[in-house]
């Protein structure tokens, strides 16, 4: 039995246990998204907030954790555009390196691929990283953002055509790992 996965209603799952095992995995999207401990930190508070408030329907939902991950895409992409507008976080770093304390700097070129899809666009960034971090396929993203899947296609390749050139342009080009499609 799968409790978070496509179609897992066998049980419904307490707010407190999904916390404990989802939200792990939950910041990584959000710290991801954003770049940024805090931003992130604030992001996925104020997503399981919500989620709280509504536990009732995000419970019997298909995926309780694809819920809340549209939740956390949703207030990254409304907190992208009031940065880009000026609006309450104005005053935060986008181009600031990532707090050295993070516990997933483990892989050697996490901060490398990190400042390459944070020079996306946050609407490539976030296709890239649905697929690659939460391995989902063109439909299921387009679920998730509400757009069409030719979007997504459209998206993630000229994305991942960006991150390539990014790496090519790099004095290491090895520095990002090629992700799938043709060269």
């Amino acid at each position: 039995m799968r409790l978070f996965g496509r179609g897992a209603r066998s049980r419904r799952i307490d707010f407190v246990e999904f916390v404990e095992q989802r939200s792990a995995a939950l910041f990584r999207t959000a710290y991801v998204l954003t770049g940024h401990r805090e931003m992130a930190e604030d992001l996925l508070q104020e997503a399981l907030e919500r989620a709280c408030r509504h536990w009732n329907r995000v419970a019997v939902a298909d995926s309780p954790e694809a819920y809340v991950r549209r939740i956390v895409v949703n207030l990254a992409n409304d907190r992208w555009r009031s940065l880009r507008r000026g609006g309450e976080h104005a005053d935060v770093d986008l181009d600031a390196r990532p707090d050295a304390r993070d516990p997933y700097r483990a892989v050697e070129v996490r901060d490398e691929l990190l400042q390459a899809l944070h020079a996306l666009p946050i609407g490539m960034r976030t296709v890239v990283v649905l697929r690659y971090l939460h391995d989902l396929d063109d439909l299921e993203i387009a679920e998730t953002l509400g757009v069409s899947p030719g979007t997504v296609r459209s998206q993630l390749a000229r994305g991942l055509a960006k991150l390539r050139a990014r790496a090519a342009a790099d004095t290491h080009p090895a520095a990002l790992p090629h992700f799938g499609g043709a060269r």
